[in-house]
């Protein structure tokens, strides 16, 4: 059979060379040209924030991507995709990409954050707040490595280093043949979201011995902030101040279940959303319970207010003030009885007071004991950071590894005591808990909760399984558990959140434009011979055969 086929193709090719040619050269180039653009990969991509906040716009105003894939090797970036990696990521190169006007940044992130190299996180970390510092028209996006997304970035990488060391000869031969990759997104284009709530939790224990006892209250904010909302687990801010919290609620509820440790003062707990929006959950709560009713514990004689904050992990413990304490007042005892505490039972862990006066001129407060010291309410934070500059209190990087559960059992433990001290007015050295009763387990497992999904503001609506669950913590706990919600003035909004901080980005290998030009050349110059062969071989032989035959005739 194949004798027979070969002698066919034989006797064509002999026959009708051109013409065989012309059918069988393009059947074989059908047969092995590569098939049409396929997506190479398709994962999910983490857009930068995209908030106003008091007027002012924040982070990434575009979520639309569709353009090639470069490297930061590249010399034109021009209306291209540029792929950045942690390792290698540096301000200076995210600021080129913008200058050039570039399409997009992706930047992509491994897999085990924890492993990342401690001075690369701490950079990255410094460099958050300044990538959300001003408005970016160019969408920005961040991606979790995998083997297909790095071989795509290799590949990229490759193609944009190589092109800087050619010829112009040698550059253009290599964009003609070598493969692209065009990044598309799934999404549409970002907008504000309306009528977005944020929702704060309310929790009390009520004192024994009157009406007019004076009210304790402890708070913690519970989302977290870092400059992609879906990547934001905030296990040290604010994770463990929302874990300590919830354990004081636990160890009190004890205490007040019996007539003979039942004390004299309410303590009011509260959980607030917002916080990392300038604490506009605690706002709005204040201004419900001081401006609009005639009943709120917030308007009798308020000892003090302590907020809890990133107390996860570290050997020292700060308490930022507003206004230093005057002494006799309940706060300057218990700034006496943490001193106290520590140096007793916690030698190897510092103390101290920082002092920082509210500006009111800065667009966002300092820590949250700001809010009710503008109310005028005695309030200060209790932190192991010792200012609140210090980038980790709004990073990605803050991630379950950064929260040391034995630190935060001690630093549970410096609080509860040094509380018990004051509510019970103990004038002995007398130990209220024992390290046994604050329940590290019990921290750890809520840690662990919390950092299992993002809680960004944006992302935890009235119906979230966050929200949910820590009411039902509270209830557990607590008497007179309620919900206060936030929504933004229409009017004159003082935060407006958007949508498309999630979507789906697919990678399709592609061939550049120029190949495509090329391409057409090539056939145009193929077709052009062909028909060239066709006139010589056949038209040519026809127009001798007409002239000889009329040379016969005459």
């Amino acid at each position: 059979m194949f004798e027979e086929a070969s002698e066919v193709f034989e006797n064509m090719f002999k026959s009708s060379f051109p013409l065989t040619f012309i059918v069988f050269i393009p059947a074989v180039l059908i047969l092995v040209s590569p098939l049409p653009a396929e997506a190479a990969h398709e994962f999910t991509v983490y857009r930068m924030q995209q908030y106003d906040l008091q007027g002012q716009p924040y982070g990434t105003r575009n979520a639309i991507l569709n353009t090639e894939a470069r490297t930061m090797e590249a010399e034109v970036l021009s209306r291209r995709c540029v792929i950045m990696r942690l390792a290698d990521f540096s301000y200076d190169k995210y600021q080129k990409a913008l200058r050039q006007s570039a399409g997009a940044v992706v930047i992509t992130l491994p897999k085990n954050m924890s492993a990342v190299p401690q001075d690369i996180v701490q950079q990255f970390m410094e460099l958050e707040p300044e990538m959300l510092a001003t408005e970016t028209i160019v969408p920005v996006y961040f991606a979790v490595e995998d083997d297909e997304l790095m071989s795509i970035y290799t590949q990229t990488q490759t193609s944009s280093s190589s092109q800087g060391s050619l010829s112009a000869a040698e550059v253009l031969l290599h964009t003609a043949t070598a493969n692209g990759f065009q990044m598309v997104t799934s999404g549409a284009q970002s907008k504000a979201v309306s009528d977005w709530t944020i929702t704060s939790l309310e929790g009390r224990l009520a004192g024994a011995g009157g009406e007019d006892l004076p009210t304790i209250v402890l708070v913690a904010h519970y989302d977290s902030f870092g400059v992609a909302p879906w990547l934001s687990y905030g296990a040290d801010s604010n994770g463990s101040g929302v874990s300590m919290l919830l354990e004081l609620a636990r160890l009190f509820s004890k205490l007040y279940t019996y007539k003979r440790t039942h004390a004299g003062y309410n303590l009011l707990f509260f959980l607030s959303g917002g916080g990392k929006f300038n604490y506009q959950g605690t706002k709005r709560w204040l201004e419900e319970n001081l401006d609009h009713t005639d009943s709120s514990l917030l308007q009798d004689n308020v000892a003090f207010v302590l907020c809890l904050d990133t107390l996860g992990n570290g050997d020292s413990l700060h308490l930022h003030v507003s206004k230093p304490p005057k002494e006799g007042t309940p706060q300057y005892t218990l700034l006496k009885e943490l001193e106290t505490v520590i140096s007793s039972q916690f030698p190897d862990t510092k103390f101290s007071m920082v002092h920082k006066k509210i500006n009111l001129a800065d667009d966002v407060l300092a820590w949250e004991h700001e809010r009710f010291g503008i109310r005028r309410l005695p309030a200060f934070t209790l932190s192991h950071l010792p200012s609140h500059r210090l980038a980790q209190r709004s990073s990605i990087m803050d991630v379950r590894p950064h929260v040391d559960v034995s630190k935060l059992s001690r630093n549970t433990k410096v609080v509860a005591e040094a509380l018990a001290r004051v509510i019970y007015n103990l004038t002995e050295k007398i130990i209220m808990f024992n390290p046994q009763q604050v329940q590290e387990e019990q921290l750890s497992a809520v840690v662990d909760w919390l950092t299992a999904q993002p809680r960004a503001a944006q992302l935890l609506d009235k119906d979230s399984s966050v929200v949910s669950t820590l009411e039902y913590h509270l209830t557990r706990y607590l008497k007179d558990v309620k919900r206060h919600y936030v929504k933004a003035d229409k009017r004159d909004p003082e935060f407006v959140f958007y949508d498309q901080l999630k979507q789906t980005m697919n990678a399709y290998r592609v061939k550049p434009a120029i190949f495509d030009l090329l391409l057409a050349v090539c056939i145009a110059s193929y077709l052009g011979l062909m028909y060239f062969t066709i006139q010589v071989r056949y038209c040519v032989p026809a127009h001798h055969q007409r002239v000889s035959s009329n040379t016969k005739l005459l």
